[in-house]
């Protein structure tokens, strides 16, 4: 009981700090309500303000559609059923996990905790990995936006698709052959808790997804601010023109552009548009590198991802990524 009052307060302190510090931050410029009057900020941090807000701006919709797509798996989907539906062979599991875009297009700040439900209520986790990572590439609204930002190079939105298809297969066989205990950070102590809660809201399953949606989204949304913050920081203030000059060399500019993509956390429907401006300066393999290393692994999911798995799995999982996007894009055929 002790445990958990702590636990509850904590999170309370943590959303009210998170929440003066977005107030602050939104403030900027304009008269300091601490010290009671006026404060010269400088121009940087008005550009920090302008990415946060953009950052998030761009980011809430999608985890608002992703926190009802999960609270919905989580009133009206059984476990039954979501084992039913996912094929038991691995062959089969693996690329069925990483085509389930084309049927749930949502972008990577939406997928964290429609993941972690499908998995909660069953899914195997290699196949929620697998999905985790293609399913904000592998979808049509992705592949049609990607389509119409290269204009000059259409095929890229094939290729992008392919070579995160090839990423997330690979990395979803490695967890089915390496990983054996659940590593998700709630376990099953959540999935008891939630269906405690669903028991007790039958009778109003309207009101049971509003409440886990509610649930869900203060849950991830404090991840959200905090890798918005800190990407807005670094896009600030780590110089684009010290890494394109750096980026110059064959495999330097690979790395570098997997760089950007993590610390821009750019929404996958919009970073194609980004990733086209710099096709003067980067050559197709390396642009191809931000295109599938981003929407797999930014700033901002990897706090959401340590919300919802455990430490040592998203280190796990984080090198995972980046050596097999490195490695397959470097020999990419583009």
């Amino acid at each position: 009981m002790l445990t958990k009052l702590r636990h509850f307060f904590l999170e309370i302190i943590g959303a009210l700090i998170l929440g003066l510090g977005a107030v602050w931050l939104t403030t900027i410029g304009k008269k300091d309500w601490f010290a009671g009057g006026q404060w010269e900020w400088s121009p940087r941090w008005l550009d920090v303000k302008t990415f946060f807000l953009s950052i998030v701006l761009e980011a809430i919709p999608f985890v608002l559609l992703g926190v009802f797509f999960s609270a919905f798996i989580q009133t009206f989907v059984t476990e039954e059923q979501v084992r039913r539906w996912t094929p038991k062979h691995p062959l089969i599991a693996l690329p069925f996990g990483a085509l389930l875009g084309f049927l749930f297009p949502v972008c990577e700040c939406a997928i964290i905790p429609v993941v972690r439900r499908l998995i909660q209520k069953g899914m195997p986790l290699h196949v929620g990995i697998t999905f985790l990572l293609a399913g904000p590439i592998v979808n049509p609204v992705v592949m049609s936006s990607t389509y119409i930002a290269f204009t000059r190079q259409p095929d890229m939105a094939f290729h992008r698709a392919a070579a995160a298809f090839v990423v997330a297969i690979l990395i979803g066989a490695l967890v089915y052959l390496f990983v054996r205990k659940n590593p998700l950070r709630l376990g099953m102590e959540s999935q008891i808790r939630h269906e405690a809660a669903h028991s007790e809201a039958i009778r109003g399953k309207l009101s049971a997804t509003f409440g886990h949606a509610i649930d869900e989204f203060f849950d991830m949304g404090k991840y959200l601010l905090l890798g918005a913050f800190i990407s807005a920081i670094l896009q600030v203030y780590v110089s684009r023109e010290t890494l394109v000059e750096v980026g110059q060399a064959p495999y330097a500019s690979h790395l570098v552009m997997m760089g950007m993509a993590y610390l821009f956390s750019l929404c996958s429907e919009a970073d194609a548009f980004i990733a086209a401006s710099f096709s003067q300066s980067f050559h197709s393999g390396s642009l191809l590198a931000f295109l599938v290393f981003g929407p797999m692994l930014d700033m901002k999911t990897t706090l959401m991802l340590l919300g919802s798995f455990r430490f040592g799995f998203v280190v796990k999982l984080v090198a995972a990524v980046t050596i097999l996007v490195f490695a397959v894009t470097v020999f990419w055929p583009i």
